[in-house]
């Protein structure tokens, strides 16, 4: 059991009144975390300590926050064992994913410090004669990030690289549902040589959340909000942030299409398919929860895939041989299952899979699943996806389209450019042609539109996220006024 306390301009220390909460082991139910419960002053306190780091941390040199970032990368990377132990026992994640988290988040730092170099501005043709006009990017001030717990270490350094390359600082509020893991985020920024103030961490008890959240956003030195997670929620962040008139980022929840052309390579598809649908136990936003495959190849191509998915077993992460581990807790193990009976009850075809062990969840397959069915519309996030046949490529993008989500999809046929046509018909942020909806690359420009969220993380994307474009002129002092 791992005990965490918050990290307030430095220093670790308790949350006021020394209260904690708990996170149990998903798979034993053995207490996993001991965390502060912060209170809404220990996060107003954390605001002022990045308030006060700002001035000094927005004039640092490029090259010293460059050296921040690339020092954090290693220092990640060396805490592989404790990141795979929390992960584990947090979220019951299997090491290879958590060892993925690690690897991609340590890349997402070396990309935040080839950002500290690219903030550019530009010269503006003025009509003034003797002015020179320029648009200038500045460091915002303090920003808010919020990440979740299914790619904690990914979507933890996400939160918060990008706004330090720019020269902002950061309060971190960290997930109920893994702490520790996120506060090895933390603890590497530390070795790494962040200074003290520039990034803060805030634990907080489930039930404290919406107050301190909403006192961090209100709070005035707070220019910036990140959050990724459900659409439930990141809808209340955006009202809250709107009545502060603060921009937000948001990274929500999805529900990815993969259309499957009648002239795409099966064997190509159906690999794809199945690491987009089944890795991390399909708890990632861009999992692929929809398959709609041309009628013409649909027999081949599911008698394929449904041999595949049999293959890919569930168990213990803690043993290590299985591809899939445990879901994330009980809760939603019991909601996953309810939404696989809903649609059995209504004439959906269990092809493989179905089966619920606790926490542990064969990955499942179903065909035959319509819109009278929950699972048509709400987002799994679980093992399972959905077949749909299709007659025309028109009928595909129909279905891919028919969600009100829109963060990745995915295209297969060999003809590349028929397929780059029907990705441009798709209402999505992401789409990949030959490839998984499962895929992350630090410089990319990710997010998604419709309820799947706004704005974009990575490169030059993130860059426009956390800076303040500023019209500024030099004047010769020559002009005559009308008045």
């Amino acid at each position: 059991m791992k005990t965490v306390d918050l990290l307030i301009n430095g220093k670790s220390r308790k949350a006021a009144g020394g209260g904690y909460f708990e996170r149990q082991n998903p798979i034993t139910g053995l207490l996993a975390t001991k965390a502060a419960a912060a209170t809404v002053d220990d996060a107003l306190q954390a605001a002022d300590a990045a308030a006060a780091a700002f001035p000094s941390w927005s004039e640092t040199a490029p090259k010293q926050r460059r050296e921040i970032l690339l020092s954090s990368a290693h220092t990640l990377k060396s805490r592989s064992d404790q990141i795979i132990d929390a992960m584990t026992s947090e979220i019951g994640a299997t090491p290879a994913w958590a060892m993925f988290n690690i690897s991609l988040a340590a890349d997402m730092l070396v990309e935040a410090a080839s950002m500290t170099t690219q903030i550019y501005g530009e010269l503006i043709p003025s009509n003034r004669p003797g002015s020179m006009a320029m648009a200038v990017r500045q460091p915002v001030g303090v920003v808010l990030s919020m990440a979740p717990w299914n790619a904690p270490i990914i979507l933890g350094v996400r939160s918060i690289a990008t706004p330090l390359a720019c020269g902002n600082t950061v309060v971190m509020k960290t997930s109920e549902i893994c702490p520790n893991t996120h506060l090895q985020i933390l603890e590497a920024m530390q070795q790494g040589g962040i200074p003290d103030g520039v990034l803060n961490g805030i634990s907080n008890a489930p039930e404290s959340a919406s107050d301190i959240v909403e006192a961090l956003i209100a709070h005035r030195a707070v220019r910036r909000i990140n959050f990724t997670g459900s659409t439930r929620v990141g809808r209340m962040i955006a009202e809250t942030a709107g009545r502060h008139l603060k921009p937000a980022l948001l990274e929500l929840g999805g529900k990815a299409p993969a259309i499957v052309l009648d002239d795409a390579d099966i064997d190509q598809a159906i690999a794809a398919v199945a690491f987009g649908a089944y890795m991390n136990q399909g708890q990632i936003c861009m999992s692929t929860e929809r398959i709609i495959v041309d009628e013409k190849i649909a027999e081949e191509f599911i008698d394929k895939l449904a041999g595949k998915v049999r293959t890919l077993k569930a168990g213990d992460p803690r043993g290590g041989k299985t591809p899939l581990g445990s879901v994330v807790d009980k809760s939603a193990a019991q909601r996953i299952e309810r939404l696989i009976s809903d649609a059995v009850d209504k004439g959906a075809v269990v092809l493989a899979g179905g089966n619920v062990d606790g926490t542990i969840i064969s990955a499942t397959l179903l065909d035959r699943v319509s819109p009278s069915m929950k699972i048509y519309q709400e987002e799994t996030f679980g093992p399972v996806a959905c077949l749909y046949r299709a007659g025309s490529i028109d009928e595909a993008i129909r279905i891919a389209n028919d969600t009100e989500y829109g963060l990745s999809a995915s295209v297969f046929g060999r003809n590349t450019v028929r397929a780059m046509n029907v990705a441009n018909r798709i209402e999505s942020g992401i789409c990949h042609v030959n490839g998984p909806t499962v895929h992350d690359e630090a410089q990319m420009p990710f997010g998604g539109m419709k309820e799947s969220g706004y704005g974009r993380f990575g490169g030059k994307a993130g860059i426009d996220q956390f800076t303040e474009l500023r019209w500024m002129t030099i004047q010769d002092g020559k002009l005559q006024f009308p008045i």
